[in-house]
């Protein structure tokens, strides 16, 4: 784990990643996350048609059938959101929402020592950056996987990505949101909140 401007990086292929992905997304949420805000969505964003762009689908998958009463979750295997629809979604959340808090969910490139890293950061995600895909930037904090390295061929990289690293990755964030979620809501709820 490793602390980079107001970011938390956990390399999954280190012991305890999980634990420290979860005890990390916990404190970022419970830092940020307030009673001013209302329905808590988790924004899945990637395409399932590309090993690399889905582990944002994967993990809405993984947390699909999350039962936390105001909480929601969009991307999924079955219904992705990715750069065609992604500002549709973001219409669609703020007409049936009232002030959302938003966790926005990636995949990413970076460099080589990167791959396996996956970042917990405040403010909001840029999708579609590494591809050069101009999206609107969404949430209020955001998650990424970086999946492979960028520089070069990005479309073809993200094609030829492990499914295996991905779905590491894939495991590692839906359990980690699933317990800190539980974590938080439940507290809260023996706070009076």
């Amino acid at each position: 784990m490793e602390l980079m401007d107001n970011k938390v990086i956990v390399d999954i292929n280190k012991p305890y990643a999980l634990s420290r992905f979860s005890e990390n997304f916990t404190s970022t949420f419970r830092d940020i996350y307030t009673e001013d805000y209302g329905q808590i969505i988790i924004l899945c964003i990637g395409s399932d048609r590309s090993t690399g762009d889905c582990l944002g689908p994967l993990v809405g998958y993984k947390l699909r059938l999350i039962k936390y009463k105001g909480v929601s979750v969009y991307g999924t295997l079955d219904e992705p959101v990715h750069a065609k629809n992604l500002e549709e979604k973001i219409g669609y959340i703020y007409k049936h929402y009232e002030k959302p808090f938003i966790i926005a969910i990636d995949a990413s490139l970076g460099d080589v020592n990167s791959i396996g890293c996956i970042t917990i950061s405040t403010g909001p995600l840029k999708p579609g950056a590494g591809v050069y895909k101009n999206l609107p930037s969404i949430g209020d904090m955001h998650i990424t996987g970086t999946v492979n390295m960028g520089g070069f061929m990005e479309f073809l990289i993200l094609q030829n990505t492990r499914l295996n690293l991905v779905m590491k990755m894939a495991d590692t964030i839906s359990n980690g949101i699933h317990y800190g979620l539980w974590k938080v809501l439940l507290d809260s709820k023996i706070d009076g909140m």
